[in-house]
């Protein structure tokens, strides 16, 4: 168990520091790269999160 809650601690930081990175002073190229990483992280956190399984069927709309 303490595996996982690093693993998800470490996905939180790294969203977060994805969130608070100034995209407006990125060019288009990294500023898509960013957006795509942190739409990632966001939908692996909600496949990932424990508790009653609800999100262990959720679907990214492509």
């Amino acid at each position: 168990m303490e595996q996982e809650f690093k693993q998800g601690y470490r996905m939180h930081r790294i969203l977060s520091n994805l969130n608070r990175l100034d995209v407006d002073r990125l060019n288009d190229a990294d500023r898509e790269r960013v957006e795509s990483a942190r739409d990632l992280l966001e939908e692996v956190s909600l496949l990932t999160r424990p508790g009653d399984g609800a999100g262990a069927d959720a679907h990214a709309d492509s």
